[in-house]
């Protein structure tokens, strides 16, 4: 049992941090983030630090997952696509946020893992899909917001042309090897605009997939 000192202190964390949206920290609250670690490290699933998980990925520091989420500006209202599902526990977390989310993940077996987790917690406003999240996802556009999990090259243009006119994107970019920026992207009728909101490190986002599935349980044509 992790004690609730530990979870009371990662919310005050969060707090000292600078984030504000108190209904972001009340879903970081609700989502116990020991359940999406493996067993080795729940004792240190409240510190403020990423974590590995499988498959070479890693559940991302929770600071970073607040400022990411925070700067996406969300309601219950929205429908949001999520690249790189991972454990789930960023997908958790916006469940409590969000009408809608679509989260792809190009690892069967991690995302197989999550879906337990979301079935589990009795979530049921996530649809999932294992495929290439470079490609995001066109039969379910356009979305309102997207949130991207790993560091991409470059602002990737076919989720640009997946968002909503007033959309928002929130994306890492960099290569792996230098210093990577998390962008937020505003979708207008005529343009798009960058707001650089800092620094941060992810692993690189990858097209293709791992092996020859292509698509979760849950996932919708």
């Amino acid at each position: 049992m992790i004690p609730a000192s530990k979870k009371i202190r990662l919310i005050l964390d969060l707090r000292q941090g600078g984030i504000l949206d108190t209904a972001l920290l009340a879903a970081m609250e609700k989502v116990p983030r020991d359940d999406f670690v493996p067993e080795a490290f729940r004792d240190r699933a409240y510190e403020d630090t990423a974590l590995p998980i499988s498959h070479g990925q890693t559940i991302s520091q929770p600071l970073i997952v607040a400022k990411m989420l925070e700067a996406l500006n969300l309601n219950d209202r929205v429908k949001v696509l999520e690249i790189g599902t991972g454990s789930g526990y960023q997908t958790m977390i916006l469940s409590h946020l969000c009408r809608r989310v679509y989260t792809i993940e190009r690892h069967r077996p991690l995302l197989r893992e999550a879906e337990t987790r979301f079935d589990v917690m009795g979530r049921h406003n996530i649809t999932t899909r294992a495929g290439d999240g470079t490609l995001g996802w066109p039969e379910q556009e356009p979305f309102t917001h997207i949130v991207v999990s790993a560091a991409a090259p470059e602002i990737p243009p076919i989720l640009v042309d997946q968002l909503d006119v007033g959309g928002v994107m929130i994306v890492p970019v960099g290569d792996e090897r230098r210093e990577q920026r998390i962008f937020k992207v505003l979708r207008s009728e005529a343009d798009v605009e960058i707001e650089d909101i800092g620094p941060v490190r992810f692993l690189p986002l990858v097209s293709g997939m791992p092996d020859t599935a292509k698509r979760g349980r849950r996932a919708e044509a």
